[in-house]
């Protein structure tokens, strides 16, 4: 007879179950770093697999070499999935390397690492899916980093529960239950001492803005900033519908151009506008343009008469044929 499940257990598969993270059938392998919200999410999914009717298929573990204590997280996490008696797919890659070839920061670097190694462990394991540790105070921080930057609706909708072959099963959590529940069965996991660094700007969130508004504005501030995200997540898919009906007649998208109707462009209300312009270049730079690139897009497709007759943009270069903007790769760089 299976054991009833915790209220922990419940909210993890009841996420799962609303958004069809892990269908019966398949494959996911857990991304484990040895941090606490990974080890959670191992043992979740490990304890769920035959209610769930997924099959865990392993651990992936990237070692990004950046940490003295990065050889230590990596041993800890062979020694777990040894426990556990799943199999581990381990990499070793030079984030630092990757930043400094790429002009990239750190964060960005160490982000485009993790996410090419979970393809190459999903193709490895032979897994459909690779479920990450992100719960409900990540989307609570993300929200907040984005409205201090700026963003749209899109842009605030935050963390995703799923983005292609990647699923969250955590987002209905809080750090602190998830912490709370590997202790109480007296799990270990990994510090990582670099989340305490200010000089990240989600630790200043996690460590400075989140405490001072839970103190002085309201306690369940995390809950209320992570529903808000969800929200308007359903605003946006319904909205994303919508483009989708408008686009043929404004949007032609081929393997490596967009085409604009300008004049269809114009007709459209604002928000159509901008959501059509950002599918554009989004299917030509291959990542979610910033609001500002969106407008100067707009800009040159109103300026009269075509005055702009081509321009550079982040991933891509816009030039006017005719009564269209053709939005496409960027010119490669001439060595001096």
């Amino acid at each position: 007879m299976a054991q009833p499940l915790s209220s922990l257990h419940e909210r993890v598969l009841q996420l799962m179950r609303r958004e069809q993270l892990l269908p019966a059938g398949v494959r996911v392998v857990a991304a484990l770093s040895g941090g606490a919200d990974s080890v959670a999410l191992t043992l979740l999914l490990r304890e769920l697999a035959a209610r769930g009717g997924f099959v865990l298929a392993g651990v992936a573990h990237l070692n990004h070499g950046l940490r003295a204590a990065a050889d230590g997280d990596e041993q800890f996490c062979r020694e777990l999935a040894a426990t556990l008696a799943l199999p581990i797919d381990v990499e070793r890659v030079d984030v630092a390397q990757a930043a400094r070839r790429g002009r990239i920061s750190l964060e960005d670097a160490g982000h485009r690492e993790r996410y090419a190694f979970f393809r190459r462990a999903l193709a490895r394991m032979r897994g459909d899916r690779v479920a990450t540790g992100h719960h409900r105070d990540d989307q609570a921080e993300t929200l907040l980093m984005r409205l201090i930057r700026g963003a749209g609706p899109d842009g605030l909708a935050g963390i995703r529960p799923r983005a292609g072959c990647v699923v969250r099963p955590l987002l209905h959590v809080s750090r602190a239950e998830l912490r709370a529940w590997l202790e109480e069965r007296g799990q270990q996991f990994r510090e990582d001492e670099t989340n305490r660094d200010p000089a990240f700007t989600r630790n200043r969130v996690r460590h400075e803005l989140i405490p001072f508004l839970e103190a002085r504005f309201s306690p369940s501030i995390a809950s209320v900033l992570a529903r808000t995200s969800e929200i308007l997540r359903a605003d946006g898919e319904w909205m994303d519908a919508a483009v989708d009906e408008v686009a043929p007649a404004v949007l032609l998208l081929d393997e490596h151009d967009a085409v604009l109707e300008v004049a269809a462009l114009r007709r459209q209300p604002p928000a159509m506008a901008r959501r059509l312009a950002r599918r554009a270049i989004e299917h030509v730079a291959g990542r979610r343009p910033e609001f500002d690139t969106v407008e100067r897009l707009l800009a040159v497709a109103s300026a009269p008469g075509g005055e702009i007759r081509e321009a550079d943009f982040p991933g891509c270069r816009v030039e006017w044929r005719a009564a269209r903007l053709v939005i496409r790769p960027p010119l490669p760089r001439t060595r001096r």
